[in-house]
């Protein structure tokens, strides 16, 4: 199964099927046009490879296909993100909160501020960059994506990745928060 006539006739015969099974298993058209694409891909890698055969071609493209559907879902729960993350938005009013606060509030702004700089320094710049883009500049993550070129996913990813990291950070700092209120 090595000719690229085969995998042509092979695309031709199995995309109907293949796409109703992955259409049933996401939402979207488009993500079932793109996990039916990465299928083909895998097929064209596989019989690319040299000793390399598949076997029963039907079972392992509806193998393929339900392993891309199921890293589709993990990748989509990875990045799946609150756009009104609790955590961000009580950091953001703490410090941007009136300045005519008691003391022991300037004093927490002042901690956080100090606190928040810090956490941020040790964030890979890509990180910290779309956190405090999204975060402080507000600007939306569609935007970001326009302004730089990098796919929307991937900001979502870093903005993920950078919002775990300061909870973790922020953690006994965040309980105060939460029991000031």
């Amino acid at each position: 199964m090595q000719r690229n006539d085969d995998i042509g006739e092979i695309v031709a015969e199995y995309t109907p099927r293949l796409f109703r099974y992955i259409r049933s298993q996401v939402k979207t058209p488009e993500d079932a046009e793109d996990i039916l694409q990465e299928v083909f891909y895998q097929l064209a890698r596989a019989s690319g490879d040299e000793g390399s055969e598949i076997e029963r071609v039907s079972s392992w493209l509806y193998r393929v296909a339900r392993n891309t559907i199921l890293n589709f879902w993990r990748k989509r729960r990875e990045i799946s993100l609150d756009t009104e993350d609790t955590l961000c938005e009580d950091i953001a009013n703490t410090l941007f909160c009136p300045s005519q606060d008691a003391p022991d509030t300037v004093y927490l702004r002042r901690l956080v501020w100090h606190e928040l700089d810090a956490a941020l320094a040790e964030l890979p710049p890509e990180q910290s960059e779309v956190f405090c883009m999204t975060v402080f500049d507000g600007m939306p993550v569609k935007d970001i994506s326009k302004a730089t070129g990098i796919p929307v996913a991937t900001l979502l990813s870093r903005k993920h990745y950078a919002v775990k990291f300061l909870r973790k950070r922020f953690h006994e700092l965040y309980d105060a928060l939460i029991s000031q209120n």
